[in-house]
């Protein structure tokens, strides 16, 4: 098959991703092998390729937000079937066994693998999955469609959850990328009062078109307080400014696998029973969950797409912003 391998991490601007002929995987007892139609690209595979966040395989074949169908299926697995469609996330596998996984918690699971991460992912034509992750989609929407409800969606939609969103609340969304503008919809249907807050002048345009009733710079108050606040841009200093714009007994969600040094913060922003949470990983229930709210809203992804071989130069888009929703690799 045709891959974009990672074998050994540097700035993207050297275009660490080859282009390659790689064995076509094999699925095992208990796997399925699926065939990508489409596979979003997000900040996590940026900076997987660039070091921030190391590889724990090298070689290794990014991407995690994979749309396709079912290719084969191995031994013993018998809730697939050759041409189902099917989705794959992040999460690639846990133990099943660990206080976390039997509590429902398994995205926090010791012994978890991450597609994309220590598990080939879907810059790719084929990925192999362990059966019992793998998503069933709908048919209807298109596979670049599908692929970036599959990671920036379902953790978007997981941070609200961890911040507490309800019906009505006032929600703050921190940073304005792919992630964000599938949750400001999610927070619209919910009837949510929605504050953006984000460097770019067109990104604030984007939020207010959407539903948004403010937006403005990280440094600016928000005209009412915030129940929560779901932050998306991987910078401490945005954490302590959405701590500053909650209301007593709020919360800030950090949606972010990396995050730069936190600044000090005088206590008298964090009293009052605010809080600060952070979002790891997401669960096979978030997933199932999340696509069947985005299918009754509808959810809409504005998508930018890539071919294979510009695996690099989509994520070149992503360092620099210049994507407007989410880059999808098309094999």
């Amino acid at each position: 098959m045709r891959a974009m391998v990672l074998t050994a991490n540097s700035g993207i601007d050297t275009k660490p991703l080859r282009f390659a002929a790689f064995p076509d995987p094999e699925p095992g007892p208990g796997e399925v092998l699926i065939r990508v139609g489409a596979c979003a690209a997000c900040r996590t595979d940026l900076q997987i390729c660039e070091g921030d966040v190391r590889p724990r395989m090298l070689p290794v074949i990014p991407g995690h937000q994979v749309a396709g169908r079912i290719e084969a299926v191995g031994p013993g697995v018998d809730d697939w079937a050759e041409g189902d469609r099917a989705g794959l996330t992040w999460l690639a596998g846990t133990c099943g066994e660990c206080a976390f996984c039997l509590s429902g918690r398994e995205n926090l699971c010791e012994q978890a693998r991450f597609t994309g991460w220590d598990r080939h992912g879907g810059f790719a034509e084929l990925v192999s999955a362990w059966a019992d992750v793998v998503v069933p989609l709908p048919e209807g929407p298109a596979d670049r469609d599908l692929a970036p409800l599959l990671c920036g969606g379902v953790i978007g939609f997981r941070a609200l959850r961890v911040a507490g969103i309800t019906p009505g609340a006032r929600v703050g969304l921190f940073g304005f990328g792919a992630s964000a503008l599938q949750a400001i919809q999610v927070a619209r249907h919910m009837g949510c009062r929605i504050a953006v807050a984000t460097r770019s002048d067109a990104e604030r345009a984007r939020a207010l078109s959407l539903g948004a009733e403010w937006a403005g710079g990280y440094d600016e108050p928000p005209p009412f307080p915030l129940d929560l606040v779901v932050t998306f841009a991987p910078a401490g200093e945005v954490v302590a400014h959405a701590v500053r714009a909650l209301d007593r007994g709020g919360t800030v969600a950090i949606n972010a696998i990396r995050l730069d040094r936190l600044p000090e913060m005088d206590y008298s922003d964090l009293w009052w029973e605010r809080s600060i949470r952070s979002v790891a990983n997401v669960t096979r229930q978030d997933a199932r969950d999340y696509l069947e709210l985005a299918a009754a809203i509808p959810v809409v992804t504005a998508v930018e797409e890539h071919a294979l071989p510009d695996a690099n130069r989509a994520l070149q888009r992503i360092a620099t912003g210049e994507v407007e929703g989410a880059a999808v690799i098309i094999p």
